[in-house]
């Protein structure tokens, strides 16, 4: 017997959480039966679930480690008629999702995948999962700006911090920064620097976890072996 929103989830609907709201919404049925209670347990192999009245099957787990290029966004339609990452895979990994997201001027390392549970281990704050960011910044670092990070900043009401941080590079003009952050709230490399009346000209993730952006050029992807996603899980 598994959970309902977790079969949901593995099933490549949406992520656990959304999956949470979708069941909330009355959209998912379990034997032709609505089901609005979170937690409802059901047997995959017996039972039929529906969303919005089409058939949920379990599925092949996907797991994909994507360069995202600058100039695309993480959203699977956008208003603006933007490239989308979707935009680089194969039609075969339609049901794939984004695990987390990089904003439209930002690249590097992403993972996509039809595992929720995968998902909500990469991204809710209690795992800490770290990712490892380069910043090109226009203007000068200083260390005490650095520790400044490291310590905590509060920025529009919101703490914002990095575990880790130090300078690859510093002149007048132009300064890399490498950052470790352990949660990855919205553009929060990019809003860290703001709060200096700093720019950030580049943003490149290059880690998550143990796993490394590597030689991966800009707009190719690769599955995750399943050594890398036992690593990432541990």
């Amino acid at each position: 017997m598994v959970r309902l929103q977790k079969f949901l989830a593995d099933a490549g609907v949406a992520s656990r959480r959304a999956c949470e709201q979708i069941i909330l919404e009355g959209r998912v049925a379990v034997n032709g039966q609505p089901a609005r209670v979170l937690g409802t347990k059901l047997e995959p192999a017996h039972d039929q679930v529906t969303v919005d009245g089409k058939p949920v099957r379990p599925q092949r787990k996907l797991y994909l480690v994507l360069h995202k290029p600058k100039g695309c966004v993480c959203s699977r339609k956008d208003e603006h008629d933007r490239p989308t990452v979707y935009d680089l895979l194969p039609k075969e990994w339609a049901g794939v999702y984004t695990v987390g997201r990089l904003d439209y001027g930002s690249e590097g390392l992403l993972f996509l995948t039809n595992d929720g549970e995968f998902a909500l281990r990469l991204t809710h704050p209690r795992y800490g999962v770290r990712k490892r960011y380069v910043a090109t910044v226009e203007g000068k670092v200083t260390d005490e700006m650095l520790r400044k990070f490291t310590s905590g900043i509060q920025v529009e009401g919101e703490r914002l911090k990095a575990e880790r941080g130090w300078l690859v590079t510093a002149t007048k003009a132009q300064s890399v920064v490498e950052l470790e952050l352990a949660e990855g709230k919205n553009r929060e490399v990019r809003r860290l620097f703001e709060s200096q009346g700093l720019v950030v000209r580049r943003l490149l993730r290059t880690q998550i976890g143990k796993i490394k952006l590597g030689e991966l050029k800009p707009g190719r992807w690769r599955a995750l072996t399943p050594g890398e996603i036992k690593t990432l899980l541990s």
